[in-house]
């Protein structure tokens, strides 16, 4: 069986198309960025088919606007001026119809525009174009173009079918490379949200008080968060170490970095020094992988060891070489590994009497204690009580969805006779009790845990009789509505439901001056 010139042309036109389909394939699996495959691909296209030039236009679906992403044989300044509308053009026809399209002869055809300028004075020049839709499902997303030197035995109709082909490998090479993009911007938005929301939270505007003793806090904090000095933050439980810890942090040249905390009480001393410092894989029954510690987690940024009083001798010692030397060794391991991390401690234990039972190493104290912030209780800063209770109020009923506007002076009295053993997180939860209990847009003393009405805790009496507690209540009432009308005697009287010659009697029974809450 005979093969004539014409069948093996076919064929040899047919391995070529293969062998530049393969190499165009095997370009765009090197890299998702399409930037560092289009080039290529152009590059492999024009060797194939003796293209002249070549571009990858793709729709901006925001502005409407063509714009060239890749081209072979054009200067940037000519990519640059080939911009098109939807329509204009024979690019901008083929991205607005979908369909592909073949100009024979660019000197013949008033619809080629030459925008870009690279083909000179095109009424002087036989070169072919063709360009064909860039297509994702039924969508047109850009549009692939090519010119070729016009000769009258060239089958454009073959181009067109291989472009084609090429494109739809381009087509599904964005789609996936739009996909793993637009979820890498989801993580960066969601990333950044947080972090925000984190150095919103933990910021020092957000930790109340304008006592003087959190003024000296303040103070403190803002004179260390910008070195990489140790801290050692004291304080009873619940008074907010962890925030101060945070806003050191958000405010220091680390904030771009890592926070890491570890709650040394939380952890039994068999898995402290895995956490710490890391295992390798064997290291123990278990450890079926190699796995970082939080040392290495937190290197560049910041380090939180929360109840620090808690480590036993043995990870107290490791610690210590970490202070020390900036090194370490994960369990099981012997490769020395350095972390430059920034450390911040927090206790509520005294390190001082444990140090005299030689229970806390002494030099270890003195590498914690370079910087030390005493954070006072709750009981020592009351002129702060009534804000911390107005903000968590304020936090609480937007998050249940409450619309509590105030708290009444016998619950305000309530919370600043109490002792607060809890500090501030013992009142943020009672607070969070009371707006829950609240039936109205007021928190009263009663909506308070039992623990706050007891007499030992408010001072008062356990025999009042019917006629003082009476009295008591009526005067809490009339203050609260003289406060809600801002010392409007005829407002406050509609407010409780009796003539204003009543209010008077009251007023002057229980010696209230109401001029002193106008304007409140």
């Amino acid at each position: 069986m005979s093969t004539t010139g014409e069948d093996k042309q076919h064929y040899r036109r047919k391995i070529n198309e293969l062998q530049l389909l393969f190499e165009i394939s095997r370009i765009l699996d090197q890299s998702i960025d399409l930037k560092e495959v289009v080039s290529p691909v152009l590059r492999a296209v024009a060797e194939h088919l003796g293209m002249l030039r070549g571009t990858i236009t793709l729709l901006n679906r925001q502005t409407g606007e063509i714009g060239i992403e890749t081209a072979y044989g054009l200067s940037t300044s000519q990519q640059e001026r080939g911009k098109y509308r939807l329509g204009e053009g024979i690019t901008g026809k083929v991205v607005q119809t979908g369909e592909p399209m073949v100009i024979p002869n660019i000197s013949t055809d008033p619809l080629f525009l030459n925008k870009t300028g690279a083909r000179g004075n095109i009424r002087k020049k036989d070169i072919s174009f063709i360009c064909v839709p860039i297509k994702l499902g039924n969508e047109t997303i850009g549009a692939l173009s090519a010119d070729r030197l016009f000769a009258e035995h060239i089958s454009l109709e073959e181009d067109v079918r291989l472009l084609t082909i090429i494109s739809s490998m381009l087509a599904q090479a964005v789609k996936l490379r739009q996909s793993i993009q637009e979820e890498r911007q989801r993580l960066l938005a969601e990333n950044n949200r947080l972090q925000h929301e984190l150095e919103e939270k933990f910021r020092p505007s957000n930790i109340i008080g304008n006592s003087r003793t959190m003024q000296e806090v303040f103070d403190l904090m803002a004179q260390v968060s910008k070195s990489d000095a140790t801290v050692l933050i004291r304080g009873e439980s619940g008074t907010g170490k962890e925030l101060v810890a945070h806003a050191i942090h958000y405010n220091s040249l680390r904030s771009d970095k890592s926070f890491i905390k570890v709650n040394c009480a939380a952890l039994p001393e068999t898995v402290i020094e895995s956490e710490l410092f890391g295992h390798e894989k064997g290291a123990f029954t278990g450890a079926i992988a190699t796995r970082k510690g939080r040392f290495e987690l937190a290197d560049g940024g910041t380090i939180f060891l929360d109840e620090i009083g808690d480590l036993s001798p043995t990870t107290q010692v490791k610690l210590l070489r970490v202070l020390q030397e900036k090194e370490f060794e994960r369990v099981g391991g012997n490769e020395t590994l350095r972390s430059n991390v920034r450390i911040i401690a927090a206790t509520n234990r005294n390190l001082e009497e444990l140090m005299a039972k030689n229970i806390f190493r002494e030099d270890l104290y003195y590498r914690l204690n370079v910087f030390p912030i005493f954070i006072p209780p709750l009981r020592d800063r009351r002129s702060d009580i009534t804000l911390l209770a107005d903000y968590f109020i304020e936090k609480y009923s937007k998050k249940n969805h409450k619309p509590i506007k105030r708290i009444t002076t016998s619950a305000i009295n309530l919370l600043t006779a109490y002792h607060w053993p809890g500090n501030v997180r013992e009142l943020e939860n009672s607070i969070e009790r009371a707006v829950l209990l609240a039936s109205d847009d007021v928190v009263h003393g009663h909506h308070l845990p039992p623990t706050l009405q007891s007499a030992e805790s408010t001072g008062t009496q356990l025999h009042t009789s019917l006629g003082e507690a009476l009295d008591n209540l009526e005067r809490e009432l009339i203050l609260d509505a003289l406060k809600s009308s801002k010392g409007n005697m005829a407002k406050t009287a509609r407010l409780l439901g009796i003539s204003e010659r009543i209010m008077g009697l009251r007023i002057k029974k229980h010696d209230i001056d109401p001029d002193g809450y106008k304007g409140r």
